[in-house]
């Protein structure tokens, strides 16, 4: 969902003559602070306003990184408190930290929100995520602060259990490969060995939102289902999963799925020592962080034959080096950080994540308010 527009072709905005905000795609790279103007016509980055200072009542949002065309969404929403935009040319902690010294808020996808970031935020209420993962911003800084940080919760956990059983569905029945047997001009199966879902055993790795929904699409392909999550207690476990330590988990799981979040915790969780407790020609899932995997472990693993195969929606780096051992893996399917989307999920978290601002800045409570991690 972006990663800013520095290096990359950047939204720029213009009103039209009914005061509306239009958009176009730049045709070079974007060198200066991207304005987007407020209806009335104020330039806020470049100084005719500069927040509330040139109008009263004007409120300035800062967004650091930016997927969308236009933001035909939010400008309804911002104009009921009526507030002008700023679009950051480069997600840096530089750039940012020159450009929203003087915010009301700030609206983000993964742009870093460090503690350097937030000590120079002047006047800034909440910062919103646009998404549910918020490993980029500095919760902790952020509320010694007084800011408000909020993400969209639950927004895509449709599109995010959709997307996981898509890729068990895939590594079971060797897709990518028989796909690309076809494109060689290879009508055969080659080396390409499918496997029967129902009675293989899915370890789910979190049982959150997403896990849980998981595992209840599971049941219909006759998945066995086991679980390890630590945050979860035997009042809340759900029902039809089998409760175990993730070393048994390991060991027991045909497949393996990760749903959790990237902590201090949860860093590197599948690496070398874990990895040589899976059963010999399971898979491993991953739609949830890159960073809960150690991919040199994860390579070793699949070059070896420990794993059968994997597929993953998410890396480390975004997107991995052409140069990455990853793309050397034929037993690997990668795709490209895309399991949170739909239509319908799109339009929710652009909605949902411009509202959060909007009730901070007019004095009412977050909805989806987050607190540091511990």
């Amino acid at each position: 969902m972006g990663r800013g527009l520095a290096g990359r072709r950047g939204i720029l905005a213009k009103r039209n003559l009914n005061g509306q905000w239009e958009t176009e795609i730049a045709r070079a790279l974007v060198p200066t602070p991207v304005a987007v103007y407020h209806r009335d016509g104020q330039d806020l980055a470049h100084g005719t306003g500069n927040g509330r200072q040139g109008r009263k009542g004007l409120v300035k949002i800062v967004v650091g990184d930016w997927s969308w065309p236009d933001f035909d969404i939010e400008e309804p929403i911002f104009a009921r408190i009526n507030a002008g935009v700023v679009l950051s040319p480069s997600s840096d902690e530089d750039t940012l930290a020159t450009i929203a010294a003087d915010a009301d808020a700030l609206l983000v996808e993964y742009s870093p929100i460090t503690r350097r970031v937030i000590q120079v935020l002047k006047k800034c209420k909440v910062i919103s995520v646009e998404g549910i993962g918020y490993d980029n911003v500095d919760v902790e800084a952020a509320v010694e602060a007084g800011i408000v940080v909020t993400n969209v919760l639950g927004y895509c956990v449709e599109e995010v259990s959709d997307h996981t059983l898509a890729l068990i569905m895939a590594c079971a029945r060797g897709l990518a490969r028989l796909n690309d047997l076809v494109r060689q001009g290879r009508w055969e199966i080659g080396n390409v060995r499918p496997i029967r879902l129902r009675g293989k055993a899915l370890g789910i790795v979190g049982l959150g939102a997403i896990g849980r929904l998981v595992a209840m699409k599971a049941q219909g392909f006759g998945l066995e289902l086991i679980g390890h999550d630590p945050f979860v207690p035997e009042d809340r476990w759900p029902p039809g999963v089998k409760q175990v330590d993730l070393p048994t988990l390991l060991r027991e799981s045909d497949f393996i799925t990760l749903h959790t979040p990237l902590s201090g915790a949860t860093a590197r969780l599948i690496s070398k020592p874990e990895m040589s407790l899976v059963k010999k020609g399971a898979y491993l899932i991953n739609t949830s962080r890159g960073g809960v995997v150690d991919e040199d472990a994860l390579c070793d693993a699949l070059a070896s034959g420990t794993l059968a195969g994997a597929a993953l929606d998410v890396t480390t780096v975004e997107p991995p080096p052409r140069d990455s051992r990853l793309l050397t893996l034929d037993n690997l399917l990668i795709t490209p950080h895309v399991a949170y989307y739909s239509e319908e999920s799109a339009r929710e978290v652009r909605v949902r994540a411009a509202e959060q601002i909007v009730r901070v800045l007019s004095g009412e409570p977050a909805t989806d308010p987050v607190l540091p991690r511990r």
